[in-house]
C-alpha cells in the first residue's frame, strides 16, 4: 500500500486511496476554450511542496474535491482559498495554488462545478456556461463553508488566518465570500461580477447585487482592466460601497491597458506587467491584513 508521507505524520485520510484518486477530477492541461496558441504559461514547480486532493463535505452530502498545495514543512501556515474562473480547476489555477504555497501558504481550490461536469476540456461556450450556471450562489457558498471547515480542522493550518482570492467568475465568488464569512481576514478579487450599471440588462451570471455591499466583513483588494467590457460597473460598485459605509474596506484598482483575464498567462489577454504588479500588491495586501506568509525550509 502506498502511503503519503507528511511532515506532521500519516493522517487517517492517507489510507483512503480512493479519495486521493479524486485528483483525476482535475483537468490535466489548460482550459481548452481560452488557451492561446502563442501562450507561454508560467510553470511553478511542486518541489518543496505537498500536493494533494482534499475531499470536502458540503451540507448537501456531495463529496467535493479540492486541489491543495502547501509547504512540505512542520507547523501551521496561513491559508488562501482560491476560486477558479468559469473553466474550473485546470493547470492555471493549480499553478496559482503552487505559487501561493511557495510563499508560505496552504492554498486550496475547490472544484465547484463537478456536480454537473468539468468545463476545462470543453471548447463550446454554451456547454461551459450550462455547467457554470448550475452552480448557484447558495451551493457555492455552501462549498466555501465546507472548504473553510476543512482548513480549520487541519493540523498544518493557522485556523484564524484564512484569506480568499479568485479570478473572473471566482472574483464574484470572492466578493460574495467576503460578504458571507466573518472569519475571512482579507480577499483579493481579479475581475469578476460587477454591480449592474444603470440601464444595463439584468444578468445573474454577471452582476453583483449592490445591496450586499453593506455585508462586507473584511478588507478587499480588487483588480480590473479598463479594456475589459465586464468592468463597466466599477464606478457603480464604488458608489454602492460608499453608500453602505464600506468604502474604506475596499480598494479597487483599474489598469488602463489591461483587458479581461490579464493575469491568466495561458490566455491571449495576458498582460505580464500588470499581472506582476497586481501579484505584488496581493502579497503586500495579505501581509498587511493578518495573512503574512510563513517562511519555511522544506523537510526531507
Amino acid at each position: 500500500m502506498t502511503i503519503l508521507t507528511r511532515p506532521e505524520g500519516t493522517l487517517p485520510q492517507d489510507l483512503h486511496l480512493s479519495r486521493r484518486g479524486a485528483a483525476a477530477l482535475f483537468f490535466a492541461g489548460y482550459a481548452v476554450a481560452a488557451l492561446s496558441a502563442q501562450a507561454e504559461p508560467i510553470s511553478t514547480s511542486a518541489e518543496g511542496l505537498i500536493i494533494e486532493t482534499a475531499t470536502l463535505a458540503p451540507s448537501d452530502g456531495f463529496h467535493l474535491a479540492a486541489y491543495v498545495a502547501r509547504p512540505r514543512a512542520r507547523g501551521r501556515f496561513p491559508a488562501i482559498l482560491v476560486n477558479s474562473e468559469i473553466f474550473g480547476v485546470h493547470d492555471y489555477i493549480k499553478d496559482v495554488c503552487r505559487r501561493l504555497a511557495h510563499l508560505g501558504y496552504v492554498a486550496i481550490a475547490p472544484a465547484y462545478f463537478t456536480r454537473v461536469g468539468d468545463p476545462a476540456p470543453l471548447s463550446d461556450f454554451p456547454a461551459i456556461m450550462k455547467i457554470v450556471q448550475a452552480a448557484s450562489d447558495p451551493q457555492v457558498m455552501g462549498d466555501v463553508a465546507a472548504a473553510l471547515a476543512w482548513l480549520k480542522a487541519q493540523p498544518f493550518v493557522a485556523a484564524d488566518h484564512i484569506g480568499v482570492t479568485g479570478f473572473c467568475w471566482g472574483g464574484g465568488v470572492t466578493w460574495l465570500a467576503c460578504e458571507t464569512f466573518p472569519e475571512l481576514r482579507a480577499g483579493v478579487v481579479w475581475y469578476g461580477k460587477m454591480v449592474r450599471p444603470a440601464g444595463a440588462a439584468d444578468d445573474p451570471r454577471r452582476f453583483w447585487p449592490a445591496e450586499r455591499a453593506k455585508d462586507l466583513h473584511c478588507p478587499v483588494l480588487a483588480f480590473y482592466g479598463a479594456k475589459d467590457p465586464l468592468s463597466q460597473g466599477v464606478e457603480t460598485m464604488r458608489e454602492a460601497l460608499a453608500a453602505a459605509g464600506k468604502a474604506r474596506m475596499a480598494q479597487i484598482i483599474v489598469y488602463p491597458d489591461a483587458g479581461h483575464g490579464f493575469h491568466a498567462d495561458y490566455r491571449a489577454s495576458y498582460n505580464a506587467a500588470d499581472a506582476a504588479d497586481a501579484w505584488s500588491r496581493l502579497k503586500t495586501f495579505f501581509a498587511a491584513h493578518g495573512l503574512a506568509p510563513r517562511a519555511f525550509t522544506p523537510t526531507a
